[in-house]
């Protein structure tokens, strides 16, 4: 079965920025890798990786931007993680906790990111690696943000200004000297067989410092994800549907597959592309229609309906319900 990586959304946003504040046309390069050209309010959604790396890429080379990924990897922070991750790293009381807690929910991040821990001497490494990927050039872009991710995770118990011994990277890679420069502690390696960094294994009994904000339990465990193509879509479409959602052209070429062979796929689920881009479509319009902040004429929109009044024929030939019965009925609890 063919692997495919995606990756939230939030974890693209920085390098789209990057190519915007030298003056370069981010739409135009996001809509050629068949990436969202608007990112904004789709933190957690998801995109195909291996096309994220290429626009990268693409953004490093034609505006001459050196060390892409170390400058994205700076504006990132421990909020950029998912709430979910946040929420378990925030109610584990020490660092070994919530280093277990991370590595038990790495896919929340990326899809197909598999993290673990390695006894080292004194010291213990918090491996990463992205299954699927294997060869492909270019994926230190990625792995600069599996080690800074983790990085952020550490300071909560470490502080703030913590920085690792040893950074590690899978991909063949040396950093130039504006990396070198700001971590001068630190000593870097490629070519290993996981990307990772070192902690003493003194601080994993360090108390969290953070305090919790929100709830005093994490939320509903989330079922892991599915590698199939029919779940793949349901993680990737949304990302697409303000923009009409992708055609079965472009849907197929994300999942790698001729458009025969993913019609075939989604025939054996029971399921033709418009029906599960109609899914999908609901799906979202539940989520939204649940946050009455939003109004429904922007749930349509960001649903992929080209108007409001076939937004709401389609609602409610799916549910029995207009859209803003189905508000009502959910905030007076009756759905």
């Amino acid at each position: 079965m063919t692997v495919i990586p995606l990756t939230r959304c939030q974890f693209l946003m920085p390098f789209a920025e990057l190519h915007s504040e030298i003056g370069g046309p981010t739409a135009a390069l996001l809509a050629k890798f068949q990436l969202p050209t608007s990112l904004e309010e789709k933190a957690d959604h998801y995109v195909p990786l291996l096309p994220a790396v290429r626009f990268a890429t693409a953004a490093q080379q034609k505006q001459g931007l050196s060390e892409i990924a170390f400058r994205a990897a700076q504006k990132t922070s421990f909020d950029h993680l998912s709430d979910a991750m946040r929420t378990r790293i925030g109610h584990s009381p020490t660092l070994l906790l919530a280093l277990e807690q991370m590595c038990k929910w790495a896919s929340v991040e990326d899809t197909n990111l598999r993290l673990w821990l390695e006894p080292c001497g004194a010291n213990v490494r918090i491996c990463s690696r992205l299954l699927g990927t294997e060869g492909i050039p270019y994926l230190e872009i990625s792995q600069w943000l599996q080690n800074i991710f983790v990085i952020h995770i550490v300071r909560q118990f470490a502080g703030a200004n913590w920085s690792p011994g040893v950074i590690a990277f899978e991909a063949a890679y040396a950093p130039g000297i504006e990396v070198q420069s700001h971590w001068p502690h630190t000593r870097f390696i490629s070519g290993q067989k996981a990307s990772w960094i070192e902690v003493p294994r003194q601080f994993l009994s360090r108390l969290n410092r953070t305090d919790v904000v929100g709830s005093n339990s994490p939320e509903t465990e989330r079922q892991p994800f599915g590698s199939d193509v029919v779940s793949v879509l349901k993680l990737t479409l949304p990302a697409y549907l303000d923009e009409g959602g992708p055609a079965i052209t472009q849907a197929a070429e994300m999942m790698g597959l001729s458009v025969r062979s993913l019609q075939r796929k989604l025939s054996l689920a029971g399921l033709t592309y418009s029906g599960l881009l109609e899914q999908v479509r609901f799906n979202n319009a539940i989520k939204l229609l649940s946050d009455t902040e939003h109004k429904i004429i922007d749930v349509a929109f960001s649903s992929g309906y080209a108007d409001p009044a076939h937004f709401s024929r389609a609602f409610r030939r799916i549910s029995g319900f207009t859209p803003r019965e189905f508000r009502d009925r959910h905030i007076n609890g009756t759905g």
